[in-house]
């Protein structure tokens, strides 16, 4: 360990397979990670096998990661939380956990709060620092990590880049350390807006590129269409206050290019099965796990449209999942765009 907190505790809220990876991370930083789940058979099943078979089976997680059912008694013990829980359910295992804190009055130390979940919440189109914002104190320090990284290759501690951002700057960088490890670069940022959109947006962009592999149109169809997804994700960063540099960097070129060409992503794999003709539900079915990218498509859409934005390719992969569009139909909608200059 080479964290100045690592006499310390975290608690990690969700054990899906990017939960487990940032606590594989954070373990090394920290004496021990509790790791939570409402799912509570997972948390057997890591403590009774030392994996999570669930999410990432066949790979040893290490011995202080504890698995902890009881989130009250976690709670008690522990001030700093990492919450990677899909987007519709973040409003709620915040509240959860503040309420408890609530309850236990002002013993606790000052509340320090990471999520790696990458979206909007779905039925508000909030950001999720925006729903950080109106549940928890002002004193608490909230944030985000976030970055070109699957799960598999984290926990086994293949190289790795992050990204923290966090609404008190100065706490930007003991955050960082919080995930740091022999593998794992992870950079400050001073724009949480920007971080957070990065890691939401590619989620659509990757099924439309999964869309494009899966009706057979190749490299070229797939490079043209991550550079454009790129002029979509500046356009809304822009328009909501983030920063041109942050969509350069880890969360935004980096998460794009990363989910838009690997298998591994499920959004991606979302796409493909569109794009051969599978129904939305057969997909689900097929990939068994959170798609993210579903509903931020409806939230980009509708922000595209309130705040005037033209976002071509979100707009086409909105028209298939939500009103049928044959996805052939939606890339020849794209090419048959009134041609202008690149920059527009």
């Amino acid at each position: 360990m080479h964290n100045q907190e690592n006499n310390s505790e975290v608690a990690v809220l969700g054990a899906g397979s990017w939960g487990t990876a940032l606590a594989s991370l954070a373990c090394k930083n920290f004496s021990r990670v509790r790791l939570w789940s409402h799912r509570s058979q997972i948390l057997e099943d890591i403590a009774e096998t030392g994996e999570n078979r669930s999410y990432l089976p066949g790979i040893e997680l290490q011995s202080n990661i504890i698995p902890s059912p009881d989130l009250e008694d976690i709670v008690g013990g522990v001030s700093r939380f990492i919450v990677v829980v899909p987007s519709h359910a973040f409003r709620q295992t915040c509240d959860r956990l503040q309420r408890i804190r609530s309850r236990a009055g002002s013993d606790l130390d000052p509340l320090q709060l990471v999520w790696g979940t990458k979206g909007f919440e779905p039925d508000s189109g909030l950001l999720l620092s925006q729903v950080a914002a109106e549940i928890f104190p002002e004193d608490a320090n909230f944030g985000v990590v976030s970055g070109p990284s699957f799960a598999k290759e984290t926990t086994l501690q293949m190289p790795t880049a992050l990204t923290v951002a966090c609404r008190f700057e100065g706490e930007v960088e003991s955050v960082c350390e919080w995930f740091r490890t022999a593998t794992t670069r992870v950079y400050g940022s001073d724009d949480l807006i920007g971080v957070q959109l990065g890691g939401a947006i590619k989620n659509v962009m990757a099924i439309a590129a999964g869309i494009g592999d899966g009706l057979g149109y190749g490299a070229n169809a797939r490079a043209a269409l991550i550079t454009r997804g790129l002029v979509e994700l500046n356009r809304l960063c822009k328009a909501l206050g983030g920063k041109p540099e942050t969509i350069m960097g880890l969360t935004g070129v980096g998460d794009l290019v990363l989910t838009c060409t690997d298998n591994q992503s499920r959004n991606r794999r979302f796409g493909m099965g569109l794009g051969a003709g599978k129904s939305i539900q057969a997909i689900k079915e097929e990939i068994g796990q959170e798609i993210e990218g579903i509903n931020t498509t409806q939230v980009l859409f509708n922000k595209s449209k309130d705040l005037n934005l033209t976002m071509p390719i979100t707009e086409q992969v909105y028209q298939i999942i939500f009103e049928g569009k044959n996805p052939a139909h939606a890339v020849n909608s794209l090419l048959q765009r009134t041609a202008k200059s690149e920059n527009e």
